[in-house]
């Protein structure tokens, strides 16, 4: 699957429900290229996606075929990589191991899934009301602090009213609305593009 999705040109890729470092290993060699070998001496074993797809992906990025198998590969483990990995530690399962998880090389970032986590966890409700349980509070804390540890980034929602305070606290991806997105940007000294 994660190869299909690829081949449609995508820069990265989310696995849900990341509750094991086995998973993650596995998720992080199906994405790569066999030719790619950053890694290999950090328990990540030689890449498993095929080439199925490369033309469609290589013409949406709008380069070569050669510059696209080159370029596809998981950031930060491979510096040069475009793909941007990132994890979902949204269950009981992922948070007991969440230290361990975020140690697998080639993930770039983790969510720590607040909806999945509240069911997960038994606490009913939604949005900020369950996030302030204590169980919610130390869910989010111990996946932040992981993320921290290994140098991963870590994905919060933001909206206009606490975009500057997630900032503040080190969250560095969020999907948020355009108000929130302009509102970090004025916080951050940030030009578009980027």
């Amino acid at each position: 699957m994660f190869s299909q999705v690829l081949a449609t040109g995508v820069h990265g890729v989310m696995l849900t429900h990341a509750d094991t470092p086995g998973a993650i290993r596995a998720f992080v060699e199906a994405v790569r290229l066999p030719i790619h070998t950053q890694g290999l001496d950090k328990g990540i074993n030689e890449g498993r996606r095929g080439v199925h797809g490369v033309p469609t992906a290589a013409q949406i990025w709008g380069i070569s075929q050669d510059e696209y198998l080159d370029k596809a590969d998981a950031w930060p483990l491979n510096p040069d990589g475009e793909l941007l990995l990132g994890v979902k530690l949204e269950d009981k399962y992922a948070l007991a191991n969440a230290e361990d998880n975020l140690k697998v090389p080639g993930i770039g970032f983790a969510e720590w899934g607040p909806g999945d986590m509240a069911l997960s966890l038994g606490i009913r409700g939604s949005g900020s009301v369950a996030e302030r349980d204590p169980k919610m509070v130390a869910a989010r804390a111990r996946v932040f602090a992981a993320c921290k540890a290994n140098k991963i980034f870590f994905l919060n929602s933001m909206n206009s009213g606490n975009v500057i305070e997630m900032i503040k606290e080190g969250v560095m991806v969020g999907p948020a609305s355009q108000e929130a997105a302009e509102i970090g940007r004025k916080y951050t000294s940030r030009q578009m593009p980027w």
